[in-house]
């Protein structure tokens, strides 16, 4: 399996002022196709793992030969994190619907106190990483901290909302202002999407 980069479901500035067009066609063109460039050569000497849904590759990341575990672990997890990240943001961002929004309010007390723990989960990643709301073994809700390109699948986790914590994310805009990145991340989350990764899993 050859993986390639995703196209964009809006144009590099549509998400603007919040993140703008200069950093996300730096992260899309340039960072994220790093990390697929990097997959797709270490996979090819795995002939064991090519044509494995990403997901289940992660899964299945202590079953790969220890001399390509990183070089998989590193970039597949970066290919899958930004794959999903992309998604997972709006220019014309919607409150949650009434059904989803009762099972955040059920989980978190409200949709503010769930925006507040994430921020925090995500302020709190010491270096790069992610913040992710995952659906976890026990069809629960839980917010995760993961570093550099891990990934909620290599726990058997299924995430549905993401936040991409490494400087190139932001640094451009907001320079070492994370929070602020942050603040205004949470003003662009594709509240269908989310809901729809949650449905699709959630039974």
């Amino acid at each position: 399996m050859i993986y390639t980069l995703p196209k964009l479901n809006y144009p590099y500035d549509a998400l603007e002022p919040y993140i703008d067009g200069r950093t996300m066609e730096i992260h899309h063109k340039k960072h994220h196709q790093t990390y697929i460039d990097n997959l797709n050569k270490a996979l090819s000497e795995l002939n064991n793992f090519q044509n494995i849904k990403l997901e289940d590759l992660l899964k299945k990341i202590k079953e790969i030969p220890e001399s390509k575990r990183t070089a998989i672990r590193n970039n597949g997890g970066g290919h899958l994190n930004h794959s999903i990240f992309w998604e997972i943001m709006a220019p014309n961002s919607r409150k949650p619907s009434k059904k989803f929004l009762n099972i955040i309010e059920k989980k978190f007390g409200s949709l503010e106190k769930f925006l507040e723990e994430f921020k925090n989960k995500a302020i709190g990643i010491f270096g790069s990483g992610w913040a992710w709301l995952v659906i976890d073994e026990n069809k629960d809700l839980e917010i995760k901290q993961y570093p550099n390109q891990d990934n909620p699948f290599m726990e058997n986790l299924y995430p549905i909302l993401g936040i991409d914590v490494w400087e190139h994310a932001y640094y451009l805009k907001y320079q070492n202002r994370r929070a602020e990145y942050i603040d205004n991340w949470l003003k662009i989350i594709n509240w269908e999407e989310v809901e729809k990764r949650y449905f699709e899993i959630k039974v």
